[in-house]
């Protein structure tokens, strides 16, 4: 094949020529993969060829390494360690050799291959010498070819992990990118790419950053690069400092002077870029001291607890003014293109230094916010009302709720009054933010009282009708409003305006600009969450919005064939519609009288939540999956006779491996319907059944889809009971093996303890539900081989210490249901086991009542097994 041509026609204009291109590339790709891959690389190396053949070859060569889902990268993978030795060898040769071309995208995409090649070769201890081939390159080569191989460590940095490379190697590559950053090291492009490089590298420093002359070094050469000429290098060097004050917050004590002075003059008199990345600097060390005092409250021991160091509070003097600063360097457009900039950053910044200094902030703030808050330019004014609205996150509500009080009035008048569009927008999220953080909290003087409720109810009602951006944040503002009386008891202060907010935000997801600024989505949220909040007085209220809700959701669905975009419309507005209902359902479900009133819907509800999956054909709406999960829930037993309809919907769901989210929620929506119809779903098990193994047996399904899977095995066989037990040679493997793995499952970081925990729930919740379900029952013999593997993985999971509370409840209650389902059977292996008694004494002596409560059940039902 002549593979320029072929590249070349690839990205032809002529769609006809193109997809011809593309699919001989992919049969040449599919018969024969070691000849495609090394045509592409030497493509790339041939310095005859065109710049548009070679940027391609080496894309495509990328794309053939590397890919984001997690099975088809594990394919590629694969593929290019099955390569015949040669052939990889001739494919490294030619990407080596490209590096030194003189053509910038051609190296540019190389050095992107080679990281690629490296992530698979170095941790299978293959390709050994390229780091030092690399490293030659440095020293003796002209500047581009330096450049294109500082870029190479940068992106091999990125695809390796630390432990991948020896400390020897880690110091070569780290001196040598160091080196590079130096100004009298040689050219810009030399410079940029090994800052580029370091920022990559830093991972791989924690041995250099111990050493007090080496992390000097290091910080000095990166302190230096902020003051370059060059502004891509001078940001590039600020993302460095950036990733350092996260990586290495516990060493930066020695630094942190000189770093307030280059970041308080990139704030104020550099290029937006750089800026940014000055500003970002603190809000990262703001991240670090946050985290660290919400963790690590008290004495800090141990050499894994960092110490806070208070950075940002003995730098609050300086840093405050200069972020204030920043809040008036705002764009006239800044609302409509939603693009980051300089007055955004700090106004985030500002929020994240009053998390971490509370009440400290308010006196240095105050004056900047009297100052400006009545000037005529609105960029005064709306920076101080930005300010204000920033800090009322952290400061306790005793030092703010006098200062709100006062201002509350005025931000009422501001939001109806001042002729700017960006003070009203800023405004109404201030006000939303105070309802947020200060409304019902136990105050003497509370921020919301009768005297003004109304008057904020009329504010922001009105507001509904200004410009977008304004109305949506009307519509956040009442949607916190709303929330702060969630818990009020019978009668809630908004109950009176009940019908007239219901109205206004239904007139709102009406307006023909309702698509602009998330504007009806805003307005849904909002009426979800007043009927979620509302009381039993305006219960007939709710009632009366079920058939407005229906009627609209019926609109959708009639009518003629759609454009995509109309077409994707539509979807957004049905979810929107069927979460809605979804919200109605659980409130008026969660009381007898409204929810037999209610039931007189149910039919029809049910027949347009059908009508909505029948329009997307092959896909699932998970909005109205969740809402059919309310539905079978306030439904009981009576959901049954929707089944035979619904179930090859539910089917759909469980098949959708692309969209794991839908799966998941249908996984969560099988267990609803198990809970409402109990043994009614018997007749659909043995397909249910089926296509759950089916997911766990695929190496596709997302790891955020197993732990419910498992609940809903537990769900199902409570449901079926005893009947459960032809499918128990087929579940039990599974959940044994996901029990072994998630015992011995180190977490390496919180997401991974997270998850470990939301597994081993999911696995516990089966077991219980297998064991509760088999109570009583003649058959419970089948389970008696399984306790001691049970009692095992318990065993386990108690003496790694790392299970959270809802573990920890779950599991004491599985050791309970072993004792009541087996008896005698599983009492003396019980007895027998030292680590379960200890468990059963530390949920005993615990302080959280929900595993207290679950710990004495679980030792009357051991004590009456032993006893038998």
């Amino acid at each position: 094949m002549e593979v320029t041509q072929v590249l070349l026609n690839a990205q032809s204009i002529d769609g006809t020529v193109r997809n011809q291109a593309e699919e001989s590339l992919k049969q040449f790709q599919e018969q024969d993969p070691p000849t495609f891959l090394l045509s592409l690389s030497r493509e790339l190396a041939n310095e005859e060829k065109p710049v548009e053949s070679r940027k391609l070859a080496g894309l495509i060569l990328k794309n053939a390494l590397d890919a984001k889902e997690q099975p088809r990268k594990l394919e590629l993978i694969q593929r290019w360690l099955a390569l015949e030795t040669s052939a990889k060898a001739q494919i490294k040769m030619f990407l080596l050799q490209t590096l030194a071309s003189p053509v910038a995208d051609a190296r540019s995409t190389t050095s992107q291959v080679i990281a690629k090649v490296a992530g698979i070769e170095l941790p299978m201890k293959q390709w050994p010498e390229l780091i030092g081939s690399l490293l030659s390159n440095i020293h003796q080569l002209p500047a581009h070819v330096k450049q294109a191989t500082l870029e190479t460590l940068g992106y091999l940095c990125e695809e390796i992990s630390s432990d991948v490379v020896d400390q020897d190697q880690v110091n070569k590559i780290l001196t040598a990118v160091v080196q590079g950053m130096n100004a009298s090291e040689g050219s810009n492009d030399v410079r940029l790419a090994a800052t580029r490089a370091l920022y990559n590298a830093l991972g791989f420093a924690q041995a250099n950053f111990s050493n007090d002359m080496e992390r000097d070094y290091i910080m000095r050469v990166v302190c230096e690069a902020t003051l370059s000429p060059e502004v891509k290098i001078r940001q590039a060097a600020f993302e460095c400092i950036v990733s350092i004050s996260s990586s290495y917050y516990e060493k930066l004590a020695p630094y942190i002077q000189d770093i307030f002075s280059i970041t308080a003059k990139a704030v104020r008199e550099d290029q937006e870029p750089v800026a940014l990345q000055a500003i970002e600097f603190w809000s990262s060390i703001c991240d670090e001291e946050i985290d660290i005092l919400e963790n690590y409250v008290g004495e800090f021991s141990g050499d894994s607890d960092i110490p806070c160091f208070y950075f940002i509070k003995q730098a609050i003097p300086a840093l405050v003014p200069m972020l204030l600063e920043t809040l008036l360097k705002q764009e006239d457009d800044q609302e409509e293109d939603g693009a980051w900039n300089i007055a955004m950053a700090g106004g985030t910044c500002l929020g994240l230094v009053a998390r971490t200094v509370g009440d400290d902030i308010v006196p240095l703030v105050m004056p900047f916010i009297e100052e400006n808050i009545t000037k005529p330019d609105w960029r005064q004014r709306e920076a101080a009302t930005y300010a204000f609205g920033s800090i009322l996150e952290g400061p306790s509500a005793n030092k703010l709720t006098p200062i709100v009080n006062v201002a509350l009035t005025f931000m009422l008048s501001a939001l109806t009054k001042d002729p700017n569009n960006h003070v009203k927008d800023t405004t109404a999220w201030t006000l939303g933010r105070i309802f947020e953080f200060l409304h019902g909290s136990t105050m003497d003087t509370p921020i919301i009282t009768p005297a003004n409720c109304q008057q904020i109810i009329t504010v922001l009602l009105q507001s509904m009708k200004d410009v977008p951006n304004v109305a949506e944040k009307a519509c956040g503002a009442l949607y916190f409003l709303a929330q702060g009386y969630e818990d009020f008891g019978p009668s809630s202060p908004i109950a009176p305006f009940f019908h007239e907010i219901v109205q206004a935000l239904l007139t709102v997801t009406h307006r023909p600009d309702a698509g602009e600024s998330r504007l009806r989505t805003a307005a849904y949220e909002a009426l979800n969450e007043v009927v979620r909040c509302s009381t039993d007085e305006t219960a007939p209220m709710v009632l009366q919005l079920v058939p407005v809700i229906m009627i609209e959701l019926h609109q959708t669905l009639e009518g003629q064939q759609l454009a995509s975009d109309e077409k994707e419309r539509q979807s957004e507005l049905q979810g929107l519609l069927c979460g809605c209902l979804q919200v109605i359902i659980q409130k008026l479900g969660s009381s007898e009288p409204t929810k037999y009133v209610f039931m007189q819907y149910a039919d029809q509800i049910m027949g347009l939540f059908l009508r909505v999956f029948a329009c997307r054909s092959a896909t699932v709406h998970e909005e109205a999956m969740l809402a059919i999960g309310a539905l079978a829930y306030t439904s009981g037993p009576d959901f049954a006779k929707y089944l035979p309809e619904f179930y090859k919907y539910l089917e759909m769901g469980l098949q959708n491996f692309e969209e794991y989210q839908i799966c998941a929620i249908t996984v969560g929506v099988v267990g609803d319907i198990c809970r409402a119809v109990e043994d009614k779903i018997l007749p659909y098990c043995d397909g249910i059944m089926t296509q759950l193994l089916k997911d766990l047996s695929s190496n596709q399904l997302h790891r955020s889809v197993k732990p419910p899977i498992f609940s809903c095995f537990g769900d199902i066989a409570l449901a079926i009971g005893e009947n459960f037990d032809k499918y128990l040679m087929y579940v039990m493997p599974m959940i044994q093996s996901a029990a072994e793995m998630s015992a011995h499952t180190a977490g390496a970081d919180d997401e991974m303890t997270e998850y470990t925990n939301s597994l081993r729930n999911g696995i516990l919740e089966a077991y219980s539900g297998i064991f509760q379900g088999f109570k009583n029952s003649p058959k419970t013999q089948v389970l008696i081989s399984y306790a001691p593997h049970i009692l095992q993985f318990l065993d386990s999971i108690y003496r790694r210490k790392d299970m959270d509370e809802v573990v920890m409840k779950t599991a004491i209650g599985v050791l309970g249901d072993l004792a009541d389902t087996l008896g005698s059977n599983a009492g003396s292996l019980i007895q027998q086991s030292q680590s379960c008694r200890d468990f059963l004494n530390e949920c005993l002596s615990s302080e959280d009542n929900l595993i207290k409560e679950s710990a004495e059940w679980a030792k009357m039902a051991i004590s009456r097994a032993i006893s038998v």
